[in-house]
């Protein structure tokens, strides 16, 4: 299913967008996000710039440069978290924009050797703790 850029909270950076994440800086073709919910410490989401709904709907060049900011995100977080594995997921059922989900694993850590969980609504942070993993993360973008 094709969602409507209309109604794509990444395209309208709307209240939804708000409550589930914090942008935390933009990046050569996509933007970065930390995750409020932060059951996996220091959890990500980079979105395309623009509503696309597969990777494989870019250019080679467009591709390339997507995926060098996905790469470029994980960096930033395996230097500022040490995670044992960053897990990426890019499902798009029912929001076709193309994004992906980075979500750092840790061996004593939930889920460790499995599946993240999309949203356990476990773990929220104070206003303060968020801006200390975002300036973590921005240390090494």
């Amino acid at each position: 299913m094709y969602s409507d850029p209309k109604n794509c909270l990444y395209c309208q950076n709307n209240e939804t967008l708000h409550q589930l994440m914090i942008e935390i800086a933009p990046l050569k073709v996509s933007r970065l996000f930390l995750f409020k919910e932060q059951t996996y410490r220091g959890r990500c989401l980079v979105a395309y710039n623009q509503h696309v709904n597969d990777l494989n709907e870019l250019t080679d060049e467009e591709r390339n440069d997507f995926m060098a900011d996905v790469a470029r995100a994980t960096r930033a977080m395996q230097q500022a978290f040490q995670p044992e594995k960053i897990n990426y997921g890019a499902y798009s059922d029912k929001l076709s924009h193309l994004h992906f989900h980075l979500a750092p694993k840790y061996v004593d850590g939930p889920d460790y050797g499995g599946t993240f969980q999309m949203n356990p609504g476990k773990v929220y942070l104070t206003d303060e703790e968020y801006a200390a993993l975002i300036e973590q993360i921005k240390r090494y973008l």
